[in-house]
């Protein structure tokens, strides 16, 4: 990544061909001496991020593509006006389309207290195609020396409530502490300048000293470049061992899928962990439409069984894991700007893998079974994709009013379904009635045809006459 600490001249070439391409397919080199730490869920990753931005000293980088105003946004935005109160810098970016509902009374009470908060990108129905891209990053970053990066939006579905029995979101963040986090940073400029902000000389530059040994890649993603799209393609082609996935919203184009095939067929441990109902229900269809093949080529599927799955997750062999905010479908992977980081650390890797473990008893596991159908068509007919069954333990977990309004919605469109089918059998028969009748008696068709349309007209004559006398009364 130009401009970045990971283009420092004089460093050692990379280790191995997966590393060179992947150098290239990010967009930038690997950066040593980092210190990484796995966030399994929202409450662990808010207090980390409250308490960076507690002892700032320099500058306090938040960008999120949804803040809202509840109880988490109005921590943060306390926390926030604190540090800008004792003198630190303090510039949030928030998206304009996903904070579309945030009033603008919340924004206008940070920038009161010395917060500069900009919208990125408001929607221009002018400029239909540039408002597409959406700024879908999840950062907090910290005089460039400290990193949150994960797929955490700040509101109250990623905090749990456990005084009213409601689980927090389940999504991922890491905490990135080293020469990393500069890099990091330097992507958070960019996308500042694009919403019209600058940022002086003495913040361009963090704090870069090693206090660690793990290698970091920064992928920034960008509209069109595609880099966490080729870097998942390499690790799914390089992997010799595991591809263990946990994806939120996977609607994943077909060479992506492909990819996950050969590696199945290959004897790769590939395991995907998706959610079982989504706070976007219309892609919970998409998502399944790949199942039957990953499963007939070897693959494992989970659907969890817990509160929203939110969490952007690949671990790959023993030492890759990506953790980030892209997802593995084509809004993600080609119009948004995107962060993850993409990490070569065994000990993190092992975290993630333990916690992707855990998850699985919250998850029910997705088989093929062979439908009920006489044996001389049992050979032809395609197997059904069917749930193995409960999982082992089930957590208890009170869904809040936006959790009920989705489930509300899901329930809506299974009787629109019904409905759909009723509706469609009415104009199937009534149309085919009417073609038998044209077939069979055009002529007196005809007549009735025309007089049907010289009753339209009339009637529609009679109330334009009657609206223009009431006009001129």
């Amino acid at each position: 990544m130009t401009g970045s600490p990971s283009a420092t001249p004089g460093r050692s070439a990379p280790e191995s061909p997966l590393e060179r391409a992947l150098d290239r397919a990010c967009g930038g080199r690997a950066i040593p001496g980092n210190r990484l730490r796995h966030l399994a869920d929202g409450p662990s990753a808010f207090a980390l991020m409250v308490q960076a931005i507690d002892e700032a000293r320099r500058f306090v980088h938040l960008e999120n593509y949804l803040i809202r105003d509840d109880a988490t946004g109005r921590r943060f935005a306390e926390r926030l006006g604190a540090a800008a109160r004792r003198g630190v810098a303090v510039r949030v970016l928030y998206d304009a389309f996903g904070c579309r509902a945030t009033p603008r009374a919340f924004w206008r009470r940070l920038r009161q207290v010395g917060v500069e908060a900009r919208a990125f990108n408001p929607v221009n129905p002018f400029r239909p195609v540039r408002s597409l891209r959406r700024d879908h990053r999840k950062y907090v970053g910290v005089d460039g020396a400290r990193a949150v990066v994960g797929g955490l939006c700040i509101g109250d579905e990623w905090a749990g409530d456990p005084g009213r029995r409601r689980l927090p979101w389940r999504d991922t963040a890491v905490d990135v502490c080293g020469a990393a986090a500069a890099a990091i940073d330097v992507t958070f400029h960019r996308l500042w300048r694009l919403a019209g902000g600058e940022i002086p000389n003495r913040d361009a530059q963090g704090e870069t000293e090693p206090c660690g040994s793990a290698s970091v890649r920064a992928v920034e993603g960008l509209p069109g470049r595609l880099r966490i799209y080729r870097a998942f393609e390499l690790l799914v082609a390089g992997a010799a061992h595991r591809v263990w996935i946990t994806e939120a919203y996977l609607v994943a184009p077909t060479p992506l899928v492909a990819g996950l095939i050969a590696a199945a067929r290959d004897g790769v441990d590939v395991r995907l962990l998706l959610p079982g109902k989504s706070d976007i229900p219309a892609l919970r269809a998409f998502t399944r439409v790949g199942y039957r093949e990953l499963l007939q080529a070897g693959a494992r599927i989970w659907e969890w069984r817990g509160p929203m799955l939110h969490a952007k997750t690949v671990l790959a062999d023993q030492g890759w894991l990506k953790v980030g905010s892209s997802n593995l479908n084509p809004s993600s992977l080609l119009a948004n700007y995107e962060l993850d980081v993409l990490a070569n650390d065994p000990d993190l890797a092992e975290e993630a893998a333990h916690q992707f473990r855990r998850d699985l008893t919250h998850a029910t596991e997705v088989m093929l079974r062979r439908p009920r159908v006489p044996a001389r068509l049992a050979g032809r007919w395609p197997p059904a994709v069917v749930s193995a069954g409960v999982p082992h333990t089930v957590a208890d977990h009170t869904p809040g009013a936006r959790e009920r309004s989705r489930r509300a919605v899901i329930a809506l469109r299974v009787v629109a379904a019904g409905a759909r089918r009723s509706i469609a059998g009415a104009f199937l028969f009534g149309s085919a009635g009417l073609g038998v009748l044209f077939a069979l008696a055009p002529q007196i068709m005809g007549y009735l045809v025309a007089l049907v349309c010289f009753t339209v007209a009339v009637n529609a004559g009679r109330q334009f006459l009657v609206r223009r006398r009431q006009r001129d009364e």
